[in-house]
């Protein structure tokens, strides 16, 4: 256990040297959460059923992009750049269990993401009186569940990229999509029929469909639910298997 503390306190600080990373985790979610509430405002846009804001509704599909840029952006760059330097393999044979160098970069990962998510809150609620009907709990399942499966994908990505810069271009062919047609960035409601079609294969849109529901007072979307579960398993299971120390 204080090697697993040790390995925390050293992923985090690393971590904090990424400005990159910072930016795109905690900051950018941020940055589009406000700007997006200027320009909307706090108009009602339909939810079914109910008669949320936009920006009630923006808060949890915002979540989307959080688990989004740290599995697809991170993860696998971070990975690639340490195999490529050789400390994957010296961890490896070191006496230490590697499965606490990745657990200790999750929770990292883990923490970074809840942090972001609680920025997005603090936001929303002060500048702009975000309303919320869910149960946080609730919430915080759909989120945790979310961002295990995302970091699945990510640490899958990680053992198939060879270097750094295909780990970078993979992140990026996967991330895009999902960012512009998930209904994280523009309500998916919003879009035409077609789009909506193309989007309901997305992971992220996903993730923003349990955690609208959860946010706004509603059931879980289990069709949504059970995705997200396969994902995790699929991507845990492949990724273990896969895995390359050097």
């Amino acid at each position: 256990m204080k090697t697993y503390r040790k390995l925390v306190v050293a992923h985090a600080k690393l971590f904090l040297r990424e400005p990159i990373a910072l930016f795109f985790t905690i900051a950018f979610p941020a940055l589009l959460l406000t700007l997006l509430g200027i320009v909307f405002g706090h108009g009602n846009v339909p939810y079914p059923g109910e008669d949320f804001g936009y920006i009630d509704q923006q808060v949890p599909a915002l979540a989307g992009i959080i688990v989004g840029t740290i599995a697809l952006h991170s993860i696998p760059v971070i990975t690639a750049n340490n195999r490529e330097r050789g400390i994957l393999r010296r961890l490896k044979a070191s006496p230490m269990p590697a499965w606490q160098w990745i657990a200790a970069e999750i929770s990292v990962n883990f923490v970074v993401a809840v942090l972001s998510l609680v920025l997005l809150i603090i936001i929303a609620t002060y500048a702009f009186g975000m309303r919320f009907a869910g149960s946080w709990g609730a919430v915080l399942i759909g989120f945790t569940l979310s961002a295990f499966s995302f970091m699945a994908l990510g640490y899958l990505v990680a053992s198939l990229a060879p270097t750094p810069r295909v780990a970078t271009a993979a992140g990026q062919i996967l991330y895009m999509p999902m960012f512009m047609l998930s209904g994280a960035a523009i309500p998916l409601m919003l879009m035409p029929d077609g789009v909506q079609s193309v989007a309901r294969w997305l992971p992220m849109t996903h993730v923003v469909i349990v955690l609208q529901s959860l946010w706004l007072g509603g059931e879980w979307a289990m069709r949504s639910i059970w995705v997200l579960v396969a994902m995790l398993a699929v991507g845990g299971v492949l990724s273990a298997r896969l895995f390359r120390w050097e």
